[in-house]
């Protein structure tokens, strides 16, 4: 069979390895890597994805400098990671595929809580997020650095990688003595961009010696940063002039952003373009003629990178998240199963968790890292039982599909007229519409296991009862909790509402309404400001209060910072460390916003909608009746506890393979 995507899965030279398609896995931390060694789940990780149809895959950031000892990543100057690296690229290449691994320091950048006391860099200046003062290395020790950094490549070589991917951008290291913001030298390493650039020359000839000409050197370089005295288009362009000259590179892509306000442009979500790069990444690509380009950011669909190959946007096609939802997402798309591809929704909760500290997760494929990932198909179970599911939410859709195909009879009620639940009013809203991706492909799934789904039906006691199921999972979400102080009248006068409720009921109306919307924030999810985006467009003001000292507290802090930037040019106000309460003129359309350290109140009037976005409670009443009945009852997403996407898929598919 023929593929549907010819260019994509061509084949191309890069250097002396041959790549079986376009197809490269982007650096993304895993955090598998166990006391600086490499570990069976970090090799099972990338041979995975090799097996699913990557030709390269680039490994997240490896400790190649013996200052640098962060113990889940690789210590490639030590002797006694070398059998582990050796086996690791061993098995990547059995599956046809290269690795490569990436040469980064972070310098003074860093995106987690507090400073690095630690930092390295080209100036004593500090990082725009957590303030880091580095330490500013000296005319030789930039020179020992290039070394060491060439010297542990040529250790890689030898235990069988392919090549090196030198991460120059995103505010790491080497962005940060390219940008005069942070690169204040006077020594060989500092003042016009010729010598800004130099570390990356030496390092690029250092690393070109030391490791042969048939060894792959790749750089991902800065595009804008979005910062003053940082670095624009022109002068990325200048940079890649460069760098070109030095014909070293093998590969040559581009980031956006830096370790500054600006960082959220490296992982776009889908508050912006598809691919919202790639026009920019062709015109910096003229300035380097002759080398194979890599496009980068938010390609997620196989006709997307079909597309690039085909007209001559870039040679490769560098996947990150897309390949971390879905390890087959190359070779399911080759064979024409683009249907069972678990798209990447671009939520960036895998870059939450590894900030985090915690091991690579994502929202839209509970398995990630497990041997049996690529194709994964659940067990049978001993003997097929009835399981009736009430609730067609993300949580209660993964369980249904994974026990249909364990050979349960499955029965699924939903009440409203379509899957989704929440996730689906989510995808309504802007920025959410990549959410439906999750339930598309369960419902699919479930077809194709046979589940059968009662919609638009609210299931009582006795309609579950009636169908006489061996087990029931309920996933039938949950109801807000008011915070105590809220006047009871306030609910059963119509005068507040909740904010999923508000939302559910305005969708879709175009009407523009007079006066205020206002929404009292409990919740510091995504969910609740892109209602509050919503709402901007029907009325004429929006203002947020909560009790916290800021919002968003709950999500990445790259989807916090694009969450303040559309919230703040949009004009949506933002009151924090307060509550609402009851005014004296409320039934002239006013309300209070009265702050809990003070004291003092800020009147808003003029309110035209009230709605709250609050801590919610699982709905149990169902539940106790089944339980009296002797039925066996298993609850998962809102109805066992208030969960995000990550934990609500989480949850089904755990309970799917249980049943």
């Amino acid at each position: 069979m023929s593929s549907a995507y010819p260019h994509l899965f061509s084949p191309v030279q890069v250097a002396g390895a041959r790549f079986k398609n376009r197809i490269v896995h982007a650096a993304m931390t895993t955090r598998y890597a166990a006391a600086g060694k490499v570990t069976d789940r970090l090799i099972t990780y990338g041979t995975t994805r090799a097996r699913g149809g990557a030709a390269a895959i680039v490994t997240e950031p490896m400790n190649l400098l013996r200052r640098q000892a962060n113990p889940t990543k690789v210590n490639v100057w030590a002797d006694d990671a070398q059998p582990g690296l050796e086996r690791w690229a061993e098995a990547i290449r059995a599956c046809d595929s290269h690795l490569i691994a990436q040469v980064q320091d972070p310098g003074r950048g860093r995106n987690m809580p507090g400073r690095n006391p630690g930092a390295i860099g080209a100036s004593a200046l500090p990082d725009d997020l957590s303030w880091t003062v580095p330490y500013a290395l000296t005319t030789s020790e930039v020179e020992d650095l290039i070394l060491e950094f060439a010297r542990a490549s040529r250790r890689l070589r030898e235990r069988g990688f392919s090549g090196v991917e030198i991460s120059a951008g995103h505010g790491h290291l080497f962005h940060q003595f390219m940008a005069v913001r942070s690169n204040e030298r006077i020594d060989r390493f500092g003042g016009d961009l010729v010598a800004r650039t130099r570390i990356l020359v030496e390092l690029l000839a250092a690393l070109r010696h030391e490791c042969g000409a048939d060894f792959v050197i790749g750089v991902k370089l800065p595009a804008e940063d979005g910062m003053p005295d940082g670095i624009d288009l022109a002068e990325a362009r200048a940079i890649t002039g460069i760098v070109h000259a030095t014909g070293v590179p093998d590969y040559l892509t581009w980031c956006w952003g830096s370790h500054s306000d600006t960082l959220y442009w490296h992982l776009p979500d889908m508050h912006g373009p598809r691919a919202p790069w790639m026009q920019r990444i062709a015109e910096l690509a003229q300035a380097a003629p002759g080398v194979r380009i890599g496009a980068l950011g938010l390609l997620t669909d196989p006709n997307e990178g079909e597309r690039i190959v085909r007209d001559g946007l870039a040679d490769l096609v560098m996947l990150g998240r897309p390949l971390v939802t879905d390890p087959g997402w190359g070779i399911k798309a080759d064979q024409g199963r683009e249907a069972q591809i678990r798209y990447c929704v671009s939520c960036n909760t895998c870059w939450g968790a590894i900030i985090a500290n915690q091991t690579l997760a994502c929202d839209n494929n509970p398995r990630v890292g497990l041997l049996d990932e690529l194709d994964w198909q659940p067990a049978r179970a001993a003997g097929p039982r009835h399981v009736v599911v009430v609730g067609a939410g993300v949580a209660g859709l993964e369980a249904a599909w994974v026990a249909a195909a364990r050979g349960h009879r499955v029965t699924v009620f939903g009440a409203s007229a379509e899957v989704g639940g929440k996730a689906r009013l989510h995808a309504l809203l802007p920025g959410g519409e990549s959410l439906s991706s999750i339930y598309d492909y369960q419902r699919l799934a479930a077809d194709r296991y046979g589940v059968h789904f009662e919609l638009g039906v609210h299931a009582r006691l006795q309609d579950v009862l009636a169908l006489q199921p061996d087990t029931v999972v309920l996933a039938t979400g949950s109801t807000p909790r008011w915070p105590a102080w809220l006047p009871a009248e306030w609910r059963d006068e119509g005068l507040v509402a909740d904010l999923r409720d508000t939302v559910a009921g305005l969708v879709g109306r175009r009407t523009r309404e007079p006066g205020t919307a206002v929404i009292g924030d409990e919740d510091h999810t995504a969910f609740t400001y892109a209602a509050a985006e919503m709402l901007h467009r029907r009325f004429g003001r929006v203002v947020l209060v909560t009790p916290r000292p800021g919002i968003a507290a709950d999500e990445a802090l790259v989807l916090r910072q694009g969450i303040y930037q559309r919230l703040y040019r949009s004009g949506i106000e933002v009151i924090t460390l307060s509550t609402l309460q009851l005014g004296d003129a409320f039934a002239d359309g006013t309300v209070l916003a009265r702050h809990i350290l003070t004291g003092a109140v800020a009147p808003i009037e003029d309110v035209a909608l009230l709605t709250y976005a609050t801590a919610r409670k699982p709905r149990d009443e169902l539940a106790a009746g089944l339980r009296a009945a002797g039925v066996p009852v298993q609850l998962v997403g809102d109805a066992l506890a208030p969960r995000t996407v990550l934990a609500a898929t989480g949850d089904g598919h755990r309970v799917g393979n249980a049943l």
